[in-house]
């Protein structure tokens, strides 16, 4: 039913249309509008609507109900509903149940209370100003107080929308933020990844006030190795203890664990020597044929050790001179983020015209940046999301 079914940026236009001025009912209306919400945002657009709720209408007219599902509720009501669990026959399901609700609220005091909107915050003059004063590009910015000192400093794909949240937030910090604020400047990166690395530097260096979370470092846990007794490389995801060097680092547990699990499929790797599959005989992939058998010694730690040693190599920027391309500020440029013996040095900014795998012309143009655990994380956490990414090995 789906295979042939419109994407929703084909029928976005023409839910704003029919939706306009009008209030959205729903059975479990938080749900139906947050998803509408979500997916408006992917495509640019703050969809906003008056919501009234079938089950929070039916809990008040209609008390006492075991269950105030649609199915439930339809049965005991009496009402007719052919094609159940499909979107047209939930939708006629709940217009009919409606109606009925409508009918019960004789006084319509209920139905009045329970028109819901997510309110959105009323902007001060001073705020939409600086609002009106932004772009919505990538980049990082940098919010100032009367006398020009940064009081945050943040990046987004969009300065425009975030400073908005920034603006319409009603968090303890947002509400510090926009009664302090006097100006947001801003620097415009086109490359998120060069975003992220300059807000990081910023933030330690500068140290603002709202900054505090983001002055630690960004990540737990890295990926290690060692060699068991029978010569096979293993591998374990652990806590960063700043002793031993790790291939690459991970914001969480969690995420570490993801990785090995796609690293598994993707080379072919035990999960007994990954760590994924703890026992004293074989793995689990191993009964059912998708090991080589490394875990009971059965495949050759040499054949086994090149898999595990092409993740490594992938994975870690160790010793290595590269250049890694990404976006720039127009559309005829591109960020350049260097590595040099494995360290980050800087990045820059060059026009598509010109060629920059010559090492004189890679270093009239990078900016000098500080190495450290987190640009390393933030350099490999970046690779590994984004693997289209072009990388200029150098000599």
């Amino acid at each position: 039913m789906l295979r042939h079914a419109p994407k929703f940026y084909e029928i976005a236009k023409r839910i704003v249309e029919i939706t306009e001025g009008s209030i959205l009912v729903a059975h479990n209306a938080q749900f139906d509008y947050r998803i509408l919400s979500t997916e408006f945002r992917r495509l640019g657009f703050e969809f906003e609507r008056q919501t009234l709720c079938t089950v929070e209408l039916a809990k008040d007219l209609i008390p006492d109900l075991p269950s105030y599902s649609l199915g439930k509720l339809v049965r005991s009501l009496g009402i007719p509903v052919t094609d159940r669990h499909r979107a047209s026959g939930d939708a006629l399901a709940t217009v009919k149940l409606f109606k009925i609700l409508l009918d019960k609220d004789s006084s319509k005091n209920i139905i009045t209370q329970s028109i819901r909107l997510d309110p959105r915050h009323q902007l001060e003059p001073k705020h939409l100003d600086i609002l009106d004063n932004l772009p919505s590009v990538t980049g990082v910015y940098y919010i100032h107080k009367a006398d020009g000192s940064i009081i945050y400093i943040g990046k987004s794909k969009n300065i425009k929308k975030r400073i908005n949240q920034h603006f319409t937030n009603t968090n303890q910090k947002s509400k510090k933020i926009q009664a302090l604020v006097s100006t947001v400047t801003y620097e415009a990166t086109g490359s998120e990844l060069v975003a992220i690395l300059k807000e990081s530097e910023e933030i330690k260096r500068i140290k603002p006030i709202f900054n505090r979370a983001l002055r630690r470092t960004i990540f737990t846990h890295g990926l290690y190795s060692f060699i068991d007794e029978n010569n096979y490389i293993n591998l374990k995801v652990d806590i960063v203890n700043g002793r031993k060097t790790a291939i690459t680092t991970f914001s969480n547990r969690q995420s570490g664990k993801s990785f090995i699990t796609k690293a598994v499929d993707e080379y072919n790797l035990c999960q007994k020597l990954t760590g994924l599959y703890k026992t004293k005989t074989s793995c689990f992939n191993y009964d059912i044929k998708t090991c080589h058998g490394a875990c009971i010694a059965s495949e050759l730690p040499e054949l086994y050790n090149a898999r595990v040693n092409d993740l490594i190599f992938k994975n870690s920027y160790a010793n290595k001179n590269m250049v890694i391309i990404d976006k720039g500020r127009d559309i005829d440029e591109r960020s350049a983020i260097l590595i040099e013996n494995g360290v980050f040095k800087g990045l820059g900014f060059f026009n598509l015209n010109y060629q920059i795998n010559n090492m004189d012309v890679l270093q009239s143009i990078i900016t000098p940046m500080e190495n450290n655990r987190d640009t390393q994380h933030i350099i490999q956490s970046y690779l590994r999301k984004n693997k289209r990414l072009k990388l200029i090995t150098l000599n």
